[in-house]
């Protein structure tokens, strides 16, 4: 049945490419990519291994064997992508363009489904745009690593595509943007694992704000994200089914930079993040206290301090190069209880520490590359009153990613 529905998606943009409307253009792209790799050790992903986040910790069996010390290897093609840009007609004197992509990561152990990367909807006037649909997040933004890595820079870098209504206003050099953003892809974590009713019962979308400047080879820019979510309508307290109303409101600060030149571009962004696990990035939240009659919950996040450089030189030889570098700044309550009931990604993490080098060797549709990443998480003991780790100690994984991209 899958594979029918693909072969019926393809026909629909064939077709729609023989069969163009009048007053519209349609630009067909896409890559055919295959991933081959190697890690010392388990880790925590995405997509079954090929989008490595961080190592697992040490996880001792009667013997003092670390179970998680297995090294693994595999190959895949499911990040292979199809893409069409369509331009239409215009409308209260806006430009329309479209685009739909998509690629087959909607990945499970027994198989893989084509998904939808990015569709959406784009009203241009001379200086202001409207998008309506799904994109990606404005926290990831103009900037980004340039790696071979699909994790790009996670869980440094934020990573998220989202439904959304964003607005852009510039004036050539300043770009204002602001945004609604749903979920779907991308899902906030709680007493329920990963679900979009925490923030459709919260009531609100998250909300974006940011400027960017560009001025020559230079853009600078800076923004902020506020997310309020509701983790329970109802607790099970002494046997009993209450309804509760519980909230947690959080924000994500944004800074970056980069410079482009004409052989070398180096790109920087740094963060402070609670509850950013939507995003691919540290953190989370935790209870902080529990009333004794009907058991509502009040929820303190974890504070998550993150921060990468990126560099590239090259064209057609090209050597990349990324440093990424986390912290966990603690709570700002103490926690309830450091066993169960807090809910994130890598809350027993005090740093974690990514370095990637790697070389692309580019020809015309072509892009083949090797890539080494080194990737050291600190875990330790939870420190209730404070939210921090404390008696750390280090995990590491080498990672050897081989990739080529044929692109059409």
């Amino acid at each position: 049945m899958n594979r029918i529905i693909c072969l019926l998606l393809l026909s629909c943009v064939i077709g729609s490419l023989s069969a163009q409307k009048k007053d519209f253009n349609y630009k067909f792209y896409g890559f055919v990519r295959g991933d081959l790799y190697y890690d010392s050790r388990d880790n925590q992903t995405v997509l079954n291994e090929l989008f490595h986040l961080f190592p697992k910790d040490v996880n001792l069996d009667p013997n003092g064997k670390d179970l998680n010390a297995n090294p693994s290897t595999g190959f895949y093609s499911f990040s292979t992508r199809l893409g069409l840009d369509i331009n239409g007609p215009s409308i209260w004197n806006a430009a329309i363009s479209a685009k739909v992509e998509a690629d087959f990561c909607g990945y499970s152990k027994s198989y893989t489904l084509l998904r939808i990367r990015q569709a959406y909807v784009n009203f241009e006037w001379e200086r202001s745009a409207l998008l309506l649909g799904q994109t990606w997040h404005p926290l990831f933004g103009k900037v980004s690593p340039n790696m071979l890595s699909l994790s790009t820079g996670s869980p440094f870098q934020p990573f998220n595509r989202s439904p959304m209504l964003r607005y852009q206003y510039g004036n050539g050099k300043f770009k204002a943007t602001g945004a609604a953003i749903f979920q779907l892809i991308g899902l906030s974590t709680g007493p329920d694992g990963k679900s979009m009713d925490y923030m459709r019962d919260g009531l609100f979308p998250e909300v974006f704000a940011g400027v960017d400047y560009t001025h020559n080879n230079f853009l600078v820019g800076a923004g902020a994200a506020l997310i309020s979510i509701t983790p329970r309508t109802e607790s099970e307290w002494n046997d009993k089914t209450y309804k509760v109303d519980e909230r947690l409101t959080t924000a994500t600060y944004m800074a970056q930079a980069k410079y482009t030149g004409r052989n070398f571009t180096l790109a920087a962004k740094t963060l402070y993040n609670q509850n950013g696990a939507h995003m691919l990035l540290l953190g989370g939240y935790g209870v902080s206290a529990e009333n004794e009659l009907d058991g509502t919950r009040e929820y303190t996040p974890f504070k998550v301090s993150s921060s990468w450089i990126s560099a590239t030189v090259g064209k057609k030889y090209q050597g990349q190069a990324f440093l990424g570098y986390s912290k966990n700044l603690g709570t700002t309550k103490p926690l309830l209880d450091v066993e169960n009931n807090m809910y994130g990604s890598g809350l027993n993490i005090d740093q974690l520490i990514n370095a990637n080098l790697g070389f692309v060797y580019t020809l015309p549709c072509w892009r083949i590359g090797l890539e080494y990443g080194c990737s050291t998480a600190y875990y330790g003991d939870q420190n209730s009153e404070t939210g921090r780790v404390d008696n750390t100690h280090a995990v590491t994984n080498h990672r050897l990613l081989s990739t080529f991209c044929y692109y059409f």
